[in-house]
């Protein structure tokens, strides 16, 4: 069960540090950047921190740096379920270009990180003043849409051990740094099953040599095989991804770089050298 704290400062020495991270933040014009940037503070967001609630106007956008963000369905007779993840190629917030500044979801950090937080005023202020801003946010809601639609239909049609291999994926893709922690409950919690359920379908990708799980830590040892024992949700998500931003630069460099890496966040990567391409996959930088 998620526990609500309180953002604290960031661990970036300046918010030009998350720039170079998140995706989205690089991909825009030097102008837009520095006054997005300008308008930020860096915050260190504590696992367990709730960003957002069902229907409560945004405080603020967040947009990752490092660490992970779960979107989470509220029921008043089960635990929250969780529906779609943020990371460095996005943010939190981004219904603000549509117009709708009140979440249908829950939104709590699952893998703790440091973000640029922007007050909602000053998005709202960004966006009428920054045409490339406004159809950035608005391309990510849409992408976002189709993770959800994704997340749907993989729960009402694919099992737990591809279920837990796609969440695996998303969260490789969108790690910028290594050593993460992955609870049996909080995997049953994304997933919307009892922890033996996650106890199975891991034990079936340890015995078949794709992942080693030991006290919560996750250790990728084959990308190619788990995107195999994955689901087609993957690699849909993707495509819409690539489709919506394929043409983004990130410093200079295309963000749809190889995701041939030095390491992940939270997930470490065994055998690199059957890693394919993904949209979210950037080059590993210190900030």
């Amino acid at each position: 069960m998620f526990v609500c704290r309180h953002a604290t400062p960031g661990r970036f020495s300046s918010n030009a540090g998350v720039h170079r991270i998140n995706q989205l933040i690089a991909s825009l014009p030097v102008k837009e950047r520095q006054r997005i940037l300008q308008s930020g503070k860096t915050v260190e967001l504590a696992a367990g921190t709730i960003l957002s609630e069902v229907d409560e106007p945004f405080k603020h956008a967040h947009f990752p740096g490092s660490g992970l963000i779960s979107m989470l369905a509220v029921t008043s007779d089960h635990q929250p379920l969780g529906l779609a993840m943020i990371g460095r190629e996005g943010l939190l917030g981004a219904t603000m270009a549509l117009g709708i500044n009140s979440p249908r979801m829950r939104a709590v950090v699952h893998v703790s990180g440091a973000a640029l937080r922007v007050s909602a005023p000053q998005v709202r202020r960004l966006l009428r003043e920054g045409p490339a801003l406004l159809s950035t946010l608005q391309r990510y809601s849409y992408v976002l849409m189709g993770q959800l639609l994704r997340t749907a239909t993989c729960n009402s049609f694919h099992d737990v051990e591809m279920r837990l291999a796609r969440w695996l994926l998303m969260t490789d893709d969108r790690s910028p740094s290594e050593g993460f922690l992955l609870t049996h409950q909080l995997l049953a919690d994304l997933l919307g099953v009892q922890r033996s359920a996650v106890t199975i379908a891991a034990g079936k990708l340890q015995r078949k040599k794709l992942i080693s799980y030991a006290r919560g830590h996750i250790s990728i040892l084959s990308r190619s095989g788990l995107e195999d024992a994955s689901c087609e949700c993957y690699e849909i998500q993707v495509r819409d991804h690539a489709r919506q931003f394929a043409h983004q630069k990130h410093n200079g460099a295309s963000v749809l770089a190889s995701s041939a890496k030095n390491g992940v966040a939270g997930v470490t990567v065994g055998d690199r050298s059957d890693l394919r391409s993904s949209p979210w996959s950037i080059p590993r930088q210190n900030p």
